[in-house]
């Protein structure tokens, strides 16, 4: 009898962890590493792009962030795997001079080039903009060129296109305060314009937003802060003129986000839900999360993509032609993930006060 009852404690439990981890888990098609092995030593800001071709992905690598060996990498997902990694762009300035890349950004202009913005600089304070181009679904690339002084070009995230032909680039600035500010093209990237900051640096400091696209026309940026949330702001004049910067009722431990405006009209982030002492620079990067919401107010729950020790951080999302979601991410410094979420298999629970439901 005692033999029984043990062996159907034992089966309820290991039905329960398969229970709990299909629910944490559901909606994921494919988990995989861009690369096994790389010539490079540490990895991190990846971005992805879907392009006539197929799958693209970039992001800077050396033997650490800031050192000047750091270069941007790109791999191409051909026949469902990817390419080995591909350096097409460095800071050499010239044989005496060299500095670090940042945060490349992928962009596919529709039926166009393929663009990605990359920064050169020592630091995020001094770092300028500069942008190459594949006419090739990023096999091969253009020279670099630098962009018009005091443009820097996506921060860390995807510009968008707007219904009236202007695309906008979501940026940032960390030299006076950690201030949001937007870039403008109404040519597809070929000539920009600069707009001024949003925020003053002081109350609130925010960098690397992500734009959203309601139904109604109005804009709202999901953006990384020092002060322990996700913050948010509104546009109903196409970007132009923003709300205040206010708490978006998410967690932020001074981590990158990206989110996602979906084709059904609903939105996905893609966060580290997890806050910070208020004291201290940052917090810890994982867990790693997906939280979806249909009005950019009210969030749900959806997935934990990583929730073990380590940093799992800096997400790129976009949404395929075939309605699928492909997210990238740094893992723990060393590999670039890809993961492919069906939107419709997602199960939702709401997030009460900040709190990620159990």
């Amino acid at each position: 009898m005692n033999l029984r009852y043990h062996f159907l404690i034992i089966t309820n439990l290991l039905l329960l962890s398969i229970s709990l981890s299909f629910g944490q888990k559901q909606g994921i098609l494919v988990e995989e590493f861009i690369y096994e092995k790389a010539p490079f030593k540490e990895c991190h800001a990846s971005t992805i792009a879907e392009t006539e071709g197929g799958l693209v992905a970039s992001w800077f690598g050396g033997t650490k962030e800031k050192n000047k060996d750091v270069e941007i990498w790109v791999s191409r997902k051909i026949n469902g795997k990817w390419s080995d990694p591909v350096s097409v762009a460095n800071g050499i300035q010239n044989e005496d001079l060299r500095y670090p890349c940042w945060n490349p950004v992928l962009y596919q202009v529709p039926d166009g080039p393929l663009q990605l913005y990359y920064k050169v600089g020592p630091n995020p304070r001094e770092w300028w903009g500069l942008i190459i181009e594949s006419h090739d679904n990023g096999q091969s690339w253009s020279e670099p060129v630098m962009l018009p002084e005091g443009v820097l070009g996506p921060i860390k995230n995807k510009p968008v296109l707007l219904s009236n032909g202007m695309l906008i680039s979501p940026t940032s600035t960390e030299h006076d305060g950690w201030r949001v500010h937007f870039e403008y093209s109404m040519d597809l990237g070929k000539t920009w314009t600069k707009g001024e900051p949003i925020n003053d640096g002081k109350k609130y400091n925010a960098i690397q937003p992500s734009v959203l696209i309601h139904k109604d026309g109005k804009l709202q940026i999901m953006a990384r802060s020092k002060e322990v949330s996700v913050l948010t702001s509104w546009s109903e004049d196409s970007g132009i003129q923003w709300s205040d910067l206010e708490p978006s009722g998410l967690p932020n431990p001074n981590s990158g986000t990206d989110a996602e405006t979906l084709k059904d009209g609903s939105f996905l982030l893609v966060y580290n839900h997890i806050g910070k002492n208020p004291n201290k620079w940052g917090g810890k990067r994982s867990p790693l999360n997906v939280a979806v919401s249909s009005d950019g107010k009210q969030w749900d729950a959806a997935l934990v993509l990583e929730d073990e020790p380590g940093e799992y951080s800096y997400p790129s999302v976009i949404q395929a032609k075939d309605g699928k979601v492909h997210i990238v991410y740094t893992w723990k410094r060393d590999k670039v993930k890809h993961v492919v979420v069906d939107p419709d298999q997602l199960i939702k629970k709401p997030i009460k006060d900040g709190n990620w439901p159990e």
